[in-house]
C-alpha cells in the first residue's frame, strides 16, 4: 500500500503520486501534510532534497480541489527563477490530472506572456518577489481571493535582500490568510521574519539545523592555486569512473567561463555553463538536458544550488568556497536525493580553507581531509593570484579582529611607500650629481 493513502488524498493525486514513483513518505512531508489540511500557520526547517516542495504542494492540492474562477487562491514565492521552474515543473507533475491551473512569473524573460497566462485563470501562482509586484502594480494580477500564502527558502530570501518586497506583497494580499515559511536554516534572520509573518505556528523541523543530508560522503582536497584546481578536476574526471553526472560550483561568472573553456576542449563528456549572464530560456534548457542524462557535467555560481532537483546527481565539486556559508549545504544537497548517495568534493586553497573553517562550524562537523591523487601536476604559483589570495584574507582577519595586522596592513603600507620616497629621492638627487659633473667635464 502506498504510504500517501493515509491522508485521503484523492484518486487522482494518488495516481499521479505512484506514476511518479513516490511510495515512502518522507519525514518533513509526515510532519507537514496533517498541519497544513488542519489549515495552521506553519513554519518548516528541512534541508533541501528531503521532499519538502511536495510537503506543501499535496495538501494545497487537496485543499483547493478543482478550478474555480480566474483568480489565483495560493501564492507561493521563491528566490530565483530556477526554483520557481522546478516547483512549476513538481506542481504540473502531481497534478497532471487534476483540473487545476499555475502560473509561474519570474524575471529574464518578457512579462507579456505571463500577463496572457494569468488573464487566462489561475488557481496557484509561484513567483519571484520583484516579478510579481512589478504585474501586480501593473493592475494585472488580482489578489483578493488568495487564501494561502507560501515562503520558500526563505534564508535565501534574506540574504538576496527580498525582504522589503515580501513586506510590500504582504501589505496587497488579504490579511486573512494560511501562512506557510520553509528554510533551509534558522538564522536570527529567519527567526525574525517568523515572527512577524506567521500567527501561532506549528514548528516543523528535520535534522538538525544546516546539517548535510546523510547520504552524501564529503570529501576536501587542499590545493594551492587555481591551475592545480584544473588539474585535480580534470583528473577526477577522467579516472572516476562512476561520475556520471556533476555540478561544479564557482564563486564567480570569470571562473565559470574559466572552468568550462577548460574542460571543453578536453575529452571529458557533455558540458554546459550556468551563471547570471545566460539567457532564461538557455539556462532552462541547460538544466532541462541535465536531468535527462544528455549532460555529464554542468559548471554552475550558486543560482542553482536551490533551483534544481535531480535525483541522480552522483557527485558535487565545489571548485570555489561559498561565501554565503548556508549555501555549503544547499550545494551538496544537490546530491544525495531521493535516498541515493552521493558525494561532495571540495577544493580549498589558502582562503577556501579560511571559510572551510567556517562552514565546519556552522555544519558542527568536520570535512574529511583527503591526500592530493598521485598524478595530478600542480599548477605554478602565479604572482597576482597569490597577492589577491593574501590581500582578501588580510581583509577578513580584519572583520574578525580589527586589530590585526596582515601583510597589506596600513601601517606596512604606509612604511613602504616611506621606503618608496627615500629611493625615489636618493636615485633623483644622484641624477642631479652626475648631471653636474657632465657639465664640469664639458667645461
Amino acid at each position: 500500500m502506498n504510504g500517501f493513502s493515509e491522508y485521503s488524498f484523492n484518486k487522482q493525486i494518488l495516481s499521479a503520486i505512484e506514476e511518479l514513483g513516490y511510495t515512502e513518505v518522507t519525514p518533513i512531508q509526515k510532519k507537514c501534510i496533517p498541519v497544513i489540511s488542519g489549515g495552521n500557520d506553519l513554519l518548516g526547517i528541512a534541508p533541501t532534497g528531503t521532499g519538502k516542495t511536495a510537503a506543501y504542494l499535496l495538501p494545497l492540492l487537496k485543499k483547493l480541489g478543482y478550478a474555480q474562477g480566474s483568480e489565483p487562491r495560493v501564492l507561493i514565492l521563491v528566490p530565483t527563477r530556477e526554483l520557481a521552474a522546478q516547483v512549476e515543473d513538481q506542481f504540473n507533475q502531481l497534478a497532471k490530472n487534476l483540473d487545476l491551473r499555475m502560473v509561474a512569473l519570474y524575471g529574464g524573460v518578457g512579462m507579456k506572456p505571463q500577463i496572457e497566462a494569468i488573464q487566462k485563470g489561475a488557481d496557484m501562482v509561484v513567483a519571484t518577489p520583484g516579478r510579481f509586484m512589478d504585474i501586480y502594480l501593473k493592475g494585472d494580477l488580482v489578489v483578493k481571493q488568495i487564501k494561502t500564502m507560501v515562503i520558500d527558502e526563505a534564508d535565501k530570501m534574506l540574504d538576496m535582500g527580498f525582504r522589503p518586497q515580501i513586506n510590500r506583497i504582504l501589505e496587497v494580499i488579504p490579511v486573512k490568510k494560511q501562512k506557510l515559511l520553509f528554510s533551509a536554516t534558522f538564522h536570527p534572520k529567519v527567526e525574525q521574519m517568523a515572527g512577524d509573518f506567521l500567527e501561532f505556528p506549528v514548528r516543523v523541523e528535520v535534522e538538525q539545523e544546516a546539517t548535510p543530508i546523510g547520504l552524501v560522503e564529503q570529501r576536501l582536497f587542499e590545493v594551492r592555486n587555481f591551475k592545480t584546481k584544473l588539474n585535480l578536476l580534470l583528473f577526477l574526471l577522467k579516472n572516476e569512473t562512476d561520475i556520471s553526472r556533476v555540478i561544479v560550483f564557482v564563486k564567480t561568472r570569470t571562473n565559470a567561463e574559466n572552468v568550462y573553456r577548460f574542460l571543453e576542449r578536453r575529452d571529458v563528456g557533455e558540458i554546459r555553463v550556468l551563471h547570471a549572464n545566460k539567457g532564461q530560456n538557455t539556462r532552462l534548457n541547460s538544466i532541462a538536458d541535465f536531468k535527462e542524462g544528455n549532460i555529464r557535467i554542468l559548471v554552475s555560481t550558486d543560482i542553482t544550488a536551490r533551483g534544481i532537483d535531480v535525483a541522480m546527481v552522483t557527485h558535487v565539486v565545489n571548485f570555489d568556497a561559498p561565501i554565503i556559508y548556508d549555501d555549503y549545504v544547499h550545494r551538496i544537497g544537490r546530491t544525495g536525493r531521493a535516498m541515493n548517495k552521493g558525494v561532495a568534493i571540495s577544493f580549498a586553497n589558502q582562503l577556501d580553507l579560511y571559510h572551510y573553517k567556517k562552514i565546519e562550524k556552522r555544519i558542527r562537523m568536520d570535512i574529511p581531509r583527503h591526500p592530493m591523487p598521485e598524478g595530478v601536476l600542480p599548477g605554478d604559483d602565479i604572482e597576482f593570484e597569490m597577492k589577491d589570495i593574501a590581500r582578501e584574507l588580510d581583509d577578513l582577519r580584519k572583520k574578525d579582529d580589527p586589530t590585526f595586522q596582515g601583510a597589506f596592513h596600513e601601517k606596512k603600507g604606509q612604511e613602504y611607500i616611506k621606503k618608496f620616497n627615500r629611493s625615489f629621492t636618493w636615485k633623483n638627487k644622484k641624477k642631479d650629481k652626475d648631471k653636474d659633473k657632465n657639465k664640469k667635464k664639458k667645461r
